[in-house]
């Protein structure tokens, strides 16, 4: 079911609404996709609207919005009627998945911010212009990689961690860390070149 399409939504009888809420509850619970899509019509653009107002950026609270449904289709058994309505439960996912992609909002720009920086505290010399577009195009192919690679990377990069040391604190088995790692070096290699890729895993 694609959500990318912009929600609308569709009235209820007042005296009708929590039989109908009900009814769309139990639905989502079964498994019905007609359930699902009424949900989403009935609640999508108040999602949408939350999202917007919350994060300020309509490209965003789309992909907020998609995440919210499909977060509703996949935990659909941890909806409890009696702690709250269907609405409700929503607006929590909601809440949830605005303030997770905040934090991911920070730690780009937080990622951005100390790609200026010297990281070499020592040095007094102002880093050279290239240098710094090195590393900015260095985070900018970072942010674009699988999640499991970029994590490995960055804490590698950023934490000095060993590869043994990452899989000790992920939990990841080490031949799996070294296969995101080697795989994730290639994509990084290929967007900002082989220079700028092996002066920073040095």
């Amino acid at each position: 079911m694609n959500t990318r399409t912009r929600p609308t939504t569709t009235p209820v009888p007042p005296v009708e609404e929590t039989r109908y809420e009900a009814e769309l509850a139990h639905g989502l619970v079964k498994a019905d996709e007609d359930a699902f899509a009424a949900i989403y019509r009935r609640w999508g653009s108040l999602v949408h609207t939350l999202a917007t107002r919350s994060l300020g950026d309509a490209h965003e609270a789309e992909d907020v919005t998609q995440q919210v449904f499909v977060g509703a289709w996949r935990g659909r058994h941890g909806f409890r009627p009696e702690r709250g309505t269907l609405g409700a439960w929503l607006v929590g996912i909601t809440r949830r998945k605005v303030v997770d992609a905040l934090a991911a909002r920070t730690r780009r720009l937080s990622l951005v911010e100390s790609a200026g920086q010297d990281i070499a505290p020592a040095r007094l010399v102002q880093p050279a212009p290239d240098e710094v577009l090195d590393r900015v195009l260095l985070v900018e192919a970072l942010s674009r990689l699988p999640q499991a690679q970029r994590d490995v990377l960055c804490m590698a990069f950023y934490e000095d961690l060993t590869q043994a040391q990452i899989a000790e604190r992920t939990g990841v088995p080490l031949g799996t860390v070294k296969s995101h790692a080697r795989r994730g070096l290639h994509r990084l290699r290929t967007a900002v070149g082989p220079g700028a890729a092996h002066d920073t895993c040095v």
